[in-house]
């Protein structure tokens, strides 16, 4: 493409005036997202655990490197699973099972033997992972009106942060424990947040986007009625969302009715990989190449080999103790909790491509300084590198800053933004999977990749990686910001409604009322 994928396409401006912040829906929001501090403390415990680890079970640096990395290629498994199962179960009844899997991966992890039980409880874990991931930012988008979706589908990220700083702070609150115990203690924490946070979510409503396509209109108008700033507004969700199943106007009015639509229409996610993969339409191709592309180089650009070996970056600079290493580690994840703040209130101020750009830019100029001076620390005898242990941490602490502020949680943001709506569950699910191929291979490439061609090796391949990612975010991807749910096809082309009705059966003949006039379950 020769030119801004956004050109032609008018400017989707935010409100004058911003309305309220909606209160139920923030706390939906809220409490979806905090599946994913338990993503985040999964993944970032293993950069203190694996020191004590690899003391304890007399493992090497290549079992540790599998287990670091196999979680994210474990959690395709759930990712995959996650549209069908959030499609056919709810979105709801899904976060309680990732918060099940979560419980059970932190139990066996933390009471394994051997390196092979500990990787049957990465496995247990990884599937969680892959669940929360995809489930979190798809049930936000649905629940959250049009003014501040921006900010509450970011919230995911900000927790996905949050738990990243809390498995930095566990390594060091019991780096200091015997090694046969610390790295136990680091693993069994994480089984507690689950058991709180599955009873919580069974407080929330069901995404009104899911209850829609079960045909329950009375109950997805109760929760738009909450989550909406207004009853118009409520009432507008309502119709794009009925256009958009293809359920006619009119149909459905009557709150104690059920709608029932057939079986073969993807109610449940049949037909979806058809439409998504084997025969999408044009509009439908680009969203899919669009998320793929954003979530590629989210990780391609080296984000989790920083999260999961940072303490050996450090060492590296010129940090040789353990709880030196670890503090500055700390420093990491506080910095990028801080950093992800930037983008959740900018989101809808400013809108995603800025953020986007300006976060790759800050990554790509972050990644040389690092890969630079760790260049230099190469090429000096080993008492005259600590002046540049100071430039590697200030590098590192930028480039993580630079990935929240937009990287970070505006691929999730926009990737549940842009599917259509019976597409979007699995459509995410792609999304997720190769978010996780990639982070798995990064993070299972990294250490033999740098004893291939050095830390600054590695990370100016990363900085080229970015750049790259700059470029294709230039052309390929719109802005979203203003636009609801049902409306973001067009930017890509489609023609909403009438695209479904062009390439498959009209929706709206798929639609009866039940016999029995189901009372709709309160």
């Amino acid at each position: 493409m020769s030119k801004d994928a956004s050109d032609g396409i008018p400017a989707a401006e935010a409100p004058a005036k911003r309305p309220p912040l909606n209160k139920y829906a923030l706390a939906c929001a809220v409490l979806a997202s905090m599946n994913s501090i338990l993503l985040g403390y999964d993944v970032s415990v293993m950069s203190g655990a694996q020191i004590f680890m690899k003391e304890d079970l007399k493992i090497t640096d290549t079992q540790i490197e599998i287990l670091a990395g196999i979680i994210n290629i474990y959690s395709l498994v759930g990712s995959l699973a996650a549209g069908r199962t959030s499609d056919w179960i709810g979105r709801r009844y899904t976060m309680v099972l990732a918060s099940a899997i979560f419980f059970s991966g932190a139990l066996i992890m933390g009471l394994a033997p051997s390196y092979a039980i500990l990787m049957l409880g990465r496995f247990v874990a990884g599937v969680g992972v892959g669940y929360a991931l995809m489930i979190a930012p798809v049930y936000t988008a649905e629940v959250a009106p049009t003014s501040a979706r921006g900010l509450l589908t970011s919230f995911p990220e900000v927790f996905i942060n949050t738990g990243v700083l809390l498995g930095y702070v566990s390594n060091y609150a019991f780096h200091s424990l015997p090694v046969h115990l610390s790295w136990r203690v680091m693993f069994l924490v994480g089984a507690v947040p689950p058991i709180f946070l599955a009873v919580a979510v069974l407080a929330m409503p069901e995404s009104p986007r899911w209850l829609v396509m079960q045909g329950r209109i009375g109950d997805a108008r109760r929760v738009l009625a909450k989550t909406s700033n207004s009853p118009a507004e409520a009432e507008e969700r309502l119709a794009d969302i009925k256009d958009a199943v293809g359920i006619p106007k009119g149909v459905g009015d009557n709150d104690d009715v059920v709608i029932t639509p057939r079986k073969n229409k993807g109610t449940h996610g049949e037909g979806v990989w058809r439409d998504l993969v084997l025969r999408p339409t044009p509009p439908v191709r680009r969203i899919l190449i669009a998320c793929l592309g954003l979530q590629f180089f989210q990780q391609a650009s080296g984000i989790d080999s920083v999260v999961l070996y940072s303490p050996r970056v450090f060492v590296k600079a010129g940090l040789h103790s353990d709880g030196n290493s670890l503090g500055a580690t700390m420093a990491v994840g506080a910095c990028k909790t801080l950093f992800i703040l930037v983008a959740t209130f900018f989101l809808d101020r400013v809108g995603r491509r800025p953020l986007l750009l300006t976060s790759a830019g800050g990554m790509v100029i972050s990644l040389v300084t690092l890969a630079s001076a760790l260049h230099a620390i190469d090429r000096l005898p080993a008492d005259s590198a600590t002046p540049l242990a100071g430039v590697s941490i200030a590098a590192v602490l930028a480039f993580v800053a630079s990935f929240s502020i937009g990287m970070g949680p505006i691929a999730w943001v926009y990737s549940s933004e842009i599917f259509p709506l019976q597409l979007r569950a699995q459509g995410c699910a792609l999304g997720t999977a190769m978010n996780r191929i990639m982070s798995g291979t990064i993070t299972m490439s990294f250490i033999s990749l740098y004893k291939a061609i050095t830390l600054a090796g590695s990370f100016y391949l990363y900085a080229g990686i970015a750049a790259a990612g700059w470029v294709f975010m230039f052309f390929f991807l719109p802005e979203t910001r203003g636009r609801s749910l049902e409306d973001t096809e067009k930017l890509f082309g489609g023609g909403g409604n009438q695209d479904k009705e062009d390439g498959h059966d009209q929706h709206n003949k798929s639609t009866e009322l039940t016999s029995s006039q189901q009372r709709v379950a309160t």
